[in-house]
């Protein structure tokens, strides 16, 4: 199974240009946008708007914490939403979660680590695929100043379920791949500055192509 992995397009109207040719390119089976569809003021309509204009005929996404609350209830108009939820992609499952943990920034939709826990702890499976918005504490999460800021909800689930694959966005410079105990980690890097992932799943083998610049 053929995945597009896209995140933090940030508003930036241009990303369309390559990302729509690129999925009917690759010929992907599912499109997975993990958040952060436009920048702040972020009015939902207008995150629903731009994750419309994703192509793809079969779409996942999730908000990031740059996105209303208000997206979730939008969602479901432009892509499935994951927010919360669990599916079955023939024998992949993938659950999801929106939103990140707390940040110094205030940004719209963030959550507290007990509720991050409680939101995704029902829908997760062992060996699942992993799909949020903020990433697992540790993992594609170091900022600039040498400081991890992931969520250590998202870790403690990944330590419970272990996951095949855990799919990130929202650190922006934190972008590639790390593999830990059985998982791997996958943060695509940011639309907004050229960049995707192609991941295939084919049984328990992993494999990552990463789209953009190289640095």
């Amino acid at each position: 199974m053929k995945f597009m992995v896209i995140s933090d397009i940030h508003g930036n109207r241009s990303v369309l240009d390559w990302i729509n040719p690129m999925i009917a390119e690759e010929r992907v089976d599912y499109v997975l946008f993990l958040g952060d569809a436009v920048e702040m003021p972020c009015e939902a309509e207008r995150s629903a708007e731009m994750i419309s204009l994703i192509g793809g005929e079969r779409k996942l996404a999730i908000p990031g914490n740059i996105d209303s609350p208000g997206l979730v209830d939008l969602l479901d108009t432009v892509a499935e939403n994951m927010h919360g939820k669990g599916k079955d992609l023939g024998d992949v499952y993938i659950a999801g979660l929106g939103g990140s943990n707390p940040t110094i920034f205030d940004t719209p939709f963030e959550l507290q680590e007990e509720d991050i826990l409680a939101k995704l702890d029902p829908v997760s499976k062992d060996g699942m695929v992993l799909m949020v918005h903020a990433p697992a504490y540790g993992f594609n999460d170091m900022i600039p100043s040498g400081l991890n800021v992931g969520s250590k909800a998202i870790l403690d689930i990944v330590k419970k379920y272990r996951p095949r694959l855990v799919l990130s966005g929202h650190i922006h410079e934190a972008f590639g791949r790390m593999d830990a105990d059985g998982t791997v980690f996958i943060n695509p890097g940011a639309a907004k500055d050229g960049r995707c992932a192609i991941v295939t799943i084919e049984g328990d083998d992993v494999e990552v192509s990463f789209k953009g610049p190289s640095e």
